[in-house]
């Protein structure tokens, strides 16, 4: 199935975050911390959540890595001339990973949360993505977006994704369910424990691409459309920098819009 997404716009809140991480995407290159620690060892480390469809995913049969920032990772470290090295976390751990540098640089399409650019240093925007919902096709709860927010219907997000504080904040009736790893959403929607997920558009192709029972809630308009960046750990405005001419050089080059297109994203780029 192919998903079509409705028109998606960052709204007033995201074009204000756009435009203040856009500030960045013109300034001088000069080394700080993290550059100087990566020229010093020549290994630029990356963190990824490798449970990302089309972002950073690693592939349950061949344990290949795939998608637009596994593509555009490599792309940076081959902009700096160094080796790169992949550092595994997930959404929960990201900013305590970042700030006890673990890695140099997050680079899995994360979602510009003011609570998250509270603590991190975001990059100017490359992706946007508004929120779905799936469910199963035998699930009756649920046959639209209208049903998701009613008495007696259980809502799943994934701990730590930018789902999780705007459904809380949104629903008023439907019961919200955090899931935690090793926990799955897929794995509670099919043993029925809830009756629908929420998700990015990214992820919602892992379902509609491999999974038969898998059906798609789309929002009938804009919901909460976020802007997507990379990040990096706050006080090293050189090496935020150093990220945000690599955003810009491959916006303008056309590596990102071909990255986007190899992994289905081309209809959620921020040009």
């Amino acid at each position: 199935m192919t998903i079509t997404p409705p028109f998606l716009r960052l709204g007033r809140t995201g074009l204000a975050v756009a435009a203040l991480a856009a500030m960045f995407s013109t300034a001088p290159a000069v080394a700080g911390p993290a550059a100087e620690r990566v020229k010093t060892s020549k290994v630029l480390r990356v963190c990824i959540w490798p449970d990302y469809y089309g972002v950073t995913y690693r592939h349950p049969n061949t344990g290949a890595l795939g998608g637009i920032d596994i593509e555009l990772s490599a792309a940076f470290a081959a902009d700096l001339g160094v080796k790169l090295q992949y550092v595994e976390t997930t959404f929960p751990k990201l900013i305590a990973d970042l700030n006890a540098d673990s890695c140099d640089v997050a680079m899995f399409a994360i979602g510009m949360l003011p609570q998250r650019m509270e603590r991190l240093a975001f990059s100017q925007p490359y992706l946007q993505s508004d929120i779905y919902g799936i469910t199963t096709r035998s699930n009756r709860a649920v046959n639209g977006w209208a049903d998701i927010d009613k008495p007696g219907v259980r809502v799943a997000v994934q701990a730590g994704t930018f789902m999780e504080p705007v459904m809380k904040a949104q629903l008023k009736l439907a019961q919200v369910v955090v899931v935690s790893p090793p926990a799955t959403r897929e794995q509670e929607l099919e043993s029925g424990r809830v009756d629908v997920f929420m998700t990015d558009y990214p992820y919602s192709r892992r379902l509609l691409d491999n999974a038969d029972w898998a059906r798609l809630i789309a929002p009938p308009k804009p919901f909460n459309v976020l802007p997507y960046a990379y990040t990096v750990k706050q006080g090293d405005d050189e090496w935020l920098a150093t990220v945000n001419a690599f955003v810009a050089r491959i916006k303008r080059d056309g590596r990102l819009e071909t990255a986007a297109k190899r992994n289905g994203l081309d209809s959620i780029i921020v040009r």
